[in-house]
């Protein structure tokens, strides 16, 4: 090779390859990366970012329900917006499932980041990744560890109502049958236990434990692996009938902070919902986990960041599968 012809193959293959950097191929199924808006929507993140810390601001409730709101988008048929579409002709929204409804909540927050995206780049940003950057952002803005979190998800084209009642963690499941739920995703006992974590800054319905204060199991016997003093406090706002919709912070010692008290509280016998009290007393795994990360918060965060990326990288729609919707609420045509 002539020296000249050096010169030029060594400046070729640096150019295509910072060009495969830049543009990589449009069809790549399933490969999400933090960049992937920096040339078609510089001002993506930043976006999402102001939307969301304004509404935390205005209700700190809204951290965990942003939060929420990727968790069970992701556990139904991917992390794709489907949870986001309201029903239509052809449509059986999954708001409407068990798990989510009259209680799953965020999506004006989710228009609103909508719309001011699609007056700064119309048709580009999906909505399944404002998801995942909301949950992000909810996250850190509540004390909690960040994370770059990978894109170019694209959105659903439907729902489904029967995966959201079938597929989504349960208060009331065993302990086996919420981690078959994870391992079907590609979770395993260690995302479980981290991700089960975000409910240091969540609330829980009256509904959602009130077995466990007056008939666990319909013994007619309340359930000794919650305290009982804290169980007593419990039952002044969660009578046996009525009241179905009190609010219970899960982590009562530093409710909208996230941090690593929810382990602490697993400990000594104050998780309120039985999936969450589950996690300390009835497998040894995840028992020497809870105490890991309730001793050791920089641990938890750690996990909790690999584990959020691990959830948000199930079943992605990418390349020409789906849609960028124009309206989160519904498909384009």
């Amino acid at each position: 090779m002539m020296p000249q012809q050096v010169t030029n193959a060594i400046f070729v293959v640096p150019l295509a390859l910072a060009l495969v950097l830049c543009f990589p191929p449009a069809t790549t199924a399933g490969v999400l990366y933090p960049q992937f808006y920096d040339f078609s929507c510089p001002q993506a993140k930043y976006i999402v970012n102001t939307v969301v810390s304004k509404a935390v601001a205005k209700d700190p409730r809204m951290a965990a329900s942003l939060l929420r709101l990727h968790f069970h988008d992701c556990f139904v048929k991917g992390c794709d917006g489907s949870i986001l579409l309201d029903s239509s002709g052809t449509i059986t929204s999954e708001k409407r499932s068990v798990p989510n409804r009259d209680s799953i909540r965020g999506f004006e927050v989710i228009d609103e980041i909508k719309s001011a995206l699609e007056k700064a780049c119309p048709q580009t940003v999906s909505c399944a990744d404002i998801l995942a950057l909301a949950a992000r952002d909810s996250t850190v803005l509540t004390g909690g560890p960040s994370w770059d979190v990978p894109l170019g998800r694209r959105d659903s084209l439907g729902a489904s109502l029967s995966g959201s009642n079938q597929n989504i963690p349960a208060p009331n499941n065993t302990f086996q049958t919420i981690l078959t739920k994870f391992k079907l995703k590609g979770l395993h006992i260690v995302d479980l236990v981290a991700l089960s974590g975000s409910h240091t800054i969540g609330n829980a319905r009256c509904t959602s434990f009130r077995q466990r204060l007056y008939n666990n199991s319909g013994n007619g016997q309340p359930d000794f692996s919650l305290e009982q003093s804290y169980a007593a406090r419990l039952r002044v706002n969660c009578p046996r009938s009525g009241g179905d919709q009190n609010l219970f912070a899960m982590d009562p010692s530093s409710p909208r902070k996230f941090d690593n008290g929810y382990y602490k509280n697993l400990m000594g016998l104050k998780g309120i919902l039985s999936s969450d009290e589950m996690l300390y007393t009835q497998n040894q795994e995840a028992m020497e986990l809870v105490k890991r990360y309730a001793g050791n918060q920089s641990d938890f965060f750690d996990q909790f960041a690999k584990s959020m990326i691990k959830m948000g990288n199930i079943a992605p729609l990418t390349g020409n599968h789906g849609e960028i919707r124009r309206i989160c609420r519904r498909i384009n045509n």
